[in-house]
């Protein structure tokens, strides 16, 4: 299956489709706000090169979040004072909060050099994604694949974003790409090249221990085949765990501590390691041990255990259901509702092409099966990578499944072979499906995030399906403060409930906040609630990540008709100095506080009941909904009684039409 390039303009043009993707992935993000993971990358990855400290962000690879960081290191910023609590207890989110905004410092310009630096390393794996295609089906195979690859949604989406995601892709293909060469290639440069590259996926992401299996397969594949022996493979593999070792020591500056001793005083990680290892079983046994034996750093040690604690119970939601320990069929979901259906077709395509070619009649089954193993390598990533996310319990966005689909941009090459002159109809039809698929990229361009396929309803249909990062990661602060511009009228009151780091203020959005879902560690404040412009983003609509979440229970509607007695007694803590002072004589501040939001919250997840079935008047990059509602329409929404707010929604939901 090594088929020899046949076009000399395919690396041109191959170029040429990596540099647009570049554009697209990267301009597309010139009118987005900060999303929620992107504040602690960059700022986790700032403090590790100018502070050589490694508490802030430890979780999300060192490697990735100081690639995208090196721009700002280069030109320098202000970073926040250290002699303060939140520098202490190494809160990343608070930092970064005053990182971005408080420094008297533009922020974006940073934000968006950190996005290109992610958009290089998207372009890296489109020229793998080429280069493996065209060994294995030759240069209209290529540039098949690369075409797939350059116009994926997903990968324009989280390809200009200063995450991790993408690195983690590309180290997860380059790897096994490179190990599976060095088994059969002796020598010092491969496998050279192969232990680099497997120790920076290491740094890259606490995913890459997924490589261990995938690296197994490939080695065991070649033994079966006789093109390694088990010696060799057992070298190989010490040699490339010395590698990582090495490389994970040199990424954190050759020292145990995470704590940098010549700074300002630090007393713990965001969360103490006596902490942590309670909640990780018998996997933060084992770190335990690893660390009192000091034979990895520190921070990397708790970052593995941070990922596996975190991992075991999170907010998810799917398909209007809500779950705290994720379901089996989440990212299948997820697959089936943001991948193209031309992607799938020409994937099945492939696969029929492929069938057909082993049942030709021809040489024997054992040549046949040889002709297969060069594949192995990708059937072996694919596999391992969705055994994984099939037992995952973080259940939080599609894009932890971008590792799994460069396999499948490659095996879109083997349509390259029905690109024959003259065309036939079978050429046609491929050509139709890079078309296709082209198109609906364009179709959802700016907003690659919020792409979702025809099964899902297309973009306007995949709020009921997904949200946070599949969705709503809260990009949309400059297209809402826009169409505010156009569309609020004059003294008209904008409520906003927004997931998300970006900040409204930055923005010039004059709206009253609701219902916070953040960890800076503003207070909420009690805000009654009026006619006006309720701008609610998808991820709160849903409630995946309130207490609230899910059906609206008898339960909860009497506690929420017992907290509403209090709501004067709220509206007066918050607004007057003498009242606060009298009835905190009666309850602490710390209870006062604990009521008065779940009050709040109560309250918003009633509206959002409504809000749900009701068309909304707007939309904004199909993240943000916005309702203009009436004085009759909130108080039926937040105060009525119980029969009156089902009537209200059932009359709403028979008059609903579309999204």
């Amino acid at each position: 299956m090594s088929a020899r390039p046949t076009l000399r303009w395919a690396p041109a043009a191959a170029a040429a489709l990596l540099a647009l993707h570049f554009v697209m992935a990267v301009a597309s993000k010139l009118h987005q706000s900060t999303t929620s993971d992107e504040i602690v990358h960059l700022t986790g990855g700032y403090s590790y090169w100018a502070l050589d400290d490694y508490r802030l962000q430890p979780e999300n690879g060192n490697l990735a979040q100081r690639w995208v960081a090196l721009p700002t290191w280069i030109r320098g910023a202000t970073f926040p004072t250290l002699d303060q609590d939140y520098w202490r207890k190494s809160d990343v989110w608070v930092m970064g909060h005053e990182f971005f905004y408080e420094t008297g410092e533009d922020h974006f310009p940073r934000l968006m050099a950190a996005r290109a630096m992610t958009a290089l390393l998207s372009v890296a794996l489109g020229a793998l994604v080429f280069a493996w295609s065209r060994r294995l089906f030759g240069d209209p195979g290529a540039l098949v694949s690369v075409a797939f690859y350059a116009f994926s949604p997903s990968f324009l989406a989280h390809g200009g974003y200063a995450t991790s995601d993408v690195c983690m892709a590309f180290f997860m293909l380059a790897c096994v790409g490179a190990w599976w060469r060095h088994l059969q290639t002796p020598g010092a440069g491969p496998f050279a090249l192969s232990a680099a590259v497997f120790g920076l996926a290491c740094v890259a992401k606490f995913s890459a221990v997924l490589l261990l299996p995938m690296m197994a397969l490939c080695a065991l594949a070649l033994v079966a085949a006789g093109r390694a022996g088990i010696p060799r493979v057992v070298l190989s593999a010490l040699g490339h765990a010395a590698a990582a070792v090495l490389v994970i020591w040199a990424f954190y500056g050759f020292r145990y501590s995470a704590f940098n001793p010549a700074l300002p005083p630090a007393d713990q990680f965001i969360e103490s390691w006596p902490d942590m290892y309670a909640h990780t079983g018998w996997i933060g046994a084992v770190i335990h041990r690893v660390a009192d034996a000091r034979l990895l750093p520190e921070a990397f040690l708790y970052g593995a255990a941070y990922v596996v604690e975190t991992s075991q119970v999170r907010g998810a939601f799917l398909n209007g259901e809500y779950s705290i320990a994720g379901w089996h069929s989440f990212f299948l979901w997820a697959f089936a509702l943001k991948t193209t259906l031309p992607l799938m077709a020409a994937c099945a395509a492939s696969l029929g092409l492929g069938a057909a070619a082993l049942l030709r009649k021809g040489p024997g089954a054992r040549a046949r099966l040889l002709a297969l193993l060069p594949f192995t390598p990708l059937a072996a990533l694919f596999a391992v990578y969705w055994a994984a996310s099939l037992a995952s319990h973080l259940n939080i966005g599609h894009r932890h499944l971008l590792p799994a689909y460069p396999p499948l941009y490659i095996l879109t090459g083997a349509l390259g072979r029905l690109f024959t002159r003259p065309l036939r109809l079978s050429g046609a039809l491929a050509a139709i499906l890079v078309a296709w698929h082209a198109a609906e990229s364009a179709l959802v361009a700016p907003s690659y995030i919020a792409y979702f396929n025809e099964l899902a309803g297309g973009p306007a249909g995949g709020y009921r399906h997904l949200v946070d990062s599949s969705l709503d990661w809260g990009q949309d602060l400059p297209g809402l403060k826009a169409w505010l511009e156009r569309n609020a009228r004059p003294g008209e009151d904008v409520y906003l409930a927004y997931f998300g780091t970006g900040e409204p203020r930055y923005y010039r959005i004059p709206a009253k906040r609701l219902a916070y879902i953040n960890t800076f560690h503003e207070d909420e404040p009690y805000i009654p609630l009026g006619p006006g412009l309720y701008c609610v983003g998808a991820t709160m609509l849903q409630q995946v990540y309130s207490s609230v979440r899910g059906p609206w229970t008898i339960e909860l509607e009497k506690e929420y008709v017992f907290l509403r007695t209090f709501e004067p007694a709220f509206a007066a803590y918050a607004s007057d100095p003498a009242a606060r002072e009298s009835l905190e004589r009666e309850l602490s501040p710390a209870k006062w506080k604990a009521s008065r939001d779940r009050f709040l919250h109560l309250r918003f997840a009633r509206l959002c009941h409504y809000l749900r079935v009701r068309r909304p008047d707007a939309v904004v990059g199909y993240s943000i909904f916005i309702y203009r509602l009436g004085a009759g329409e909130v108080a039926g929404a937040t105060e009525g009684p119980l029969k009156d707010w089902i009537s209200l929604i059932n009359r709403s939901g028979e008059g609903r039409a579309g999204p």
